[in-house]
């Protein structure tokens, strides 16, 4: 009798094989590869092949609007997996059914980059848990219609990990694993192309080791790069993967899946073999695990980010990140000119309506100024260095007039490349207007920061929430006492999150209560609107000023005009529409928008009156 498995093999197996034979031309490693995946298949548990059967027969559960997200720390959030799992009744209070947790895997005190170098692809940090502890928080998650994902750091193991080890001691087959020199001749022939990933805190891309080796170092020294040239890598790597895919992970997140083939003479990013690896992973799961979904991180512009959702009759990624959408966003809020968005936002109009991106204001990492500065520099005369002191001295707080408080990540003073850190909140001015106890800076505040959320909750994808900005949490400090955290700024935004502020969220007196009511308000309207579909016809208008960006969504004979002013004015603007509106979050009724009045960095969700 033909099992699932075989079903669905069958309908790839030729592909496969060509995609395999093209980087490996080894016969015994793809049967090796096949024997693997029917061992994962055949170890998934009777739950999980129920979901992968309901999912199978509705392949795009995954674009609804009623989706919303969260990330969030473990240790930050509840101090370990069960202590979240007791926690699933107020993330389902903040609407929340796609869950995502930060790194857990087993790392290294001291030298694990914030989760992202992994020494046990198997094992749980201890303080956090254990892999039963993981799969029951799944099971409960499952059981709450809640969808769990979970990082995949697949570009580099940690050094402490046991392949390095054995290949720092010589074993050939481990040292076959990564990229490993005995004199400095072919390193110094890629570090000729290959673009710096953090110039100042770790400059170059190899590390030599204490008895001479040369190894490929691309993020930290720490973080020993893979070698998926090898079908060995390949092939135990795809098992890490799918051993976290049994345990109930419903979305694996590919992490820097930019960077894992490396070609010497090239800048080692986005060769055409890591769309084989992709698009094999992608078969992969449709075969063994089909419920489980593939989330890119590809931290460029659109057109860079296209191609890893591949093609419909080959896709890749089933989703990705909307990086520069997220920056730009915030370049908008310290320049009060809404070009640059609107600009970006054409772009992702135009892309095809089955590119389904995740949205999000702020997540664990920092915000990086990958903007479009030959277009700044065309029209407005930008000079790209000196527009990143200027973001930075606006987020820093050092601008007169601003009211914004973050921390520089990776500051190079002769580049002035320093990138971002801060909450939500914080960077919106509510931490400064909280200090200087001043109710009228505190309400525009969190105006400004709900504005922020409505926009980000206006784009076609997922919204996804970082743990905290759901009731407006400040920036912590306390990582400048802790000696393994200091000179990482990024702990800035990854404090504990502070349950004692979460206990004023019903209270719509305090600013917990305003943001915390405000969203759900935002995230109820979404879920029950048709025109958020993913398949409406989304449109960048003409507002007829600088500061407000418009755009409209078509789903039927529904349409919804959205304006968000990014100036810390009072704007009247709108676009060229008759008939009666309505607003849908106050409730306000408009005959015609061609003279909406919004309030300083304020917003309005316009809906055609049937």
């Amino acid at each position: 009798m033909q099992t699932a498995f075989d079903r669905r093999l069958e309908r790839h197996i030729g592909e496969l094989t060509s995609l395999y034979d093209s980087l490996y031309h080894d016969k015994s490693a793809f049967q090796y590869f096949l024997e693997m995946l029917r061992r994962c298949w055949a170890g998934r548990k009777e739950a999980l092949r129920r979901r992968d059967k309901a999912r199978e027969a509705e392949p795009n559960w995954y674009r609804g609007r009623e989706l919303l997200g969260m990330m969030l720390y473990v240790d930050a959030f509840a101090g370990t997996l069960k202590g979240v799992e007791e926690k699933l009744p107020y993330l389902r209070e903040c609407g929340v059914n796609y869950l995502h947790l930060m790194p857990l895997l087993a790392t290294p005190k001291g030298r694990s980059d914030g989760g992202y170098a992994v020494s046990d692809f198997r094992t749980v940090q201890p303080e956090l848990g254990t892999m039963k502890d993981l799969e029951g928080l799944a099971d409960a998650c499952r059981k709450r219609g809640i969808s769990l994902c979970l990082d995949f750091v697949m570009n580099h193991t940690s050094e402490e990990h046991e392949w390095a080890k054995k290949a720092r001691s010589g074993d050939p087959e481990c040292r076959a694993r990564y990229f490993f020199y005995d004199s400095w001749d072919i390193p110094w022939k890629f570090e000729q192309t290959v673009p710096q990933v953090f110039p100042t805190t770790a400059p170059g891309s190899f590390t030599q080791l204490e008895n001479g080796q040369i190894v490929m170092t691309s993020f930290y020294p720490y973080q020993w790069d893979l070698n998926y040239a090898n079908p060995v890598v390949f092939n135990d790597m795809t098992e890490n993967l799918l051993f976290l895919a049994n345990q109930g992970i419903d979305v694996i997140r590919l992490d820097a899946v930019p960077y894992i083939w490396k070609e010497l003479g090239t800048d080692c990013r986005n060769l055409p073999q890591v769309h084989t690896l992709t698009r094999m992973m992608r078969i992969v799961c449709e075969v063994v695990c089909p419920s489980v979904l593939l989330l890119g991180e590809v931290v460029m512009e659109p057109a860079k980010v296209a191609p890893y959702f591949g093609s419909p009759e080959k896709p890749e990624c089933h989703m990705l990140y909307n990086v520069t959408t997220m920056a730009t966003t915030w370049h908008t809020l310290a320049t009060g000119d809404v070009s640059l968005l609107r600009r970006q936002m054409e772009a992702v109009c135009a892309l095809p309506k089955d590119f389904l991106f995740l949205n999000y204001l702020r997540c664990h990492d920092d915000i990086g100024w990958g903007l479009d500065y030959p277009w700044l520099g065309q029209h407005f005369g930008t000079s790209e260095v000196a527009h990143k002191r200027y973001l930075n001295s606006w987020f820093t707080g050092q601008y007169p007039g601003s009211g914004a408080r973050g921390e520089l990540y990776n500051d190079d003073p002769r580049l002035g490349d320093a990138r971002l850190c801060g909450t939500t909140a914080s960077l919106c001015g509510t931490e400064a207007a909280d200090f200087e106890q001043d109710p009228f800076k505190l309400e525009r505040a969190v105006a400004c920061d709900l504005t922020l959320h409505a926009w980000m909750l206006s784009q076609s994808g997922i919204p996804v929430i970082y743990s905290g900005d759901e009731i407006g949490q400040l920036n912590d400090y306390s990582y400048h006492d802790n000696p393994d955290r200091r000179e990482d700024s990024r702990y800035i935004h990854r404090g504990n999150f502070q349950w004692d502020l979460a206990e004023y969220r019903t209270d719509p007196n305090t600013r917990q209560g305003k943001l915390f009511q405000g969203l759900r308000r935002l995230e109820e309207l979404r879920a029950g609107e048709p025109c958020f579909d993913g398949d409406a016809e989304v449109r960048v208008e003409d507002s007829g000023d600088c500061r407000v960006l418009a755009i409209s969504r078509r789903a039927g004979n529904r349409e919804l005009v959205c304006l968000f002013n990014f100036s810390g004015e009072f704007v009247r603007a709108g676009v060229d529409r008759t008939g009666g509106w309505t607003e849908l979050m106050y409730g306000a009724q408009y005959d015609g928008l061609h003279c909406v009045e919004l309030w300083p960095n304020g917003f309005a969700w316009l809906l055609r009156d049937e």
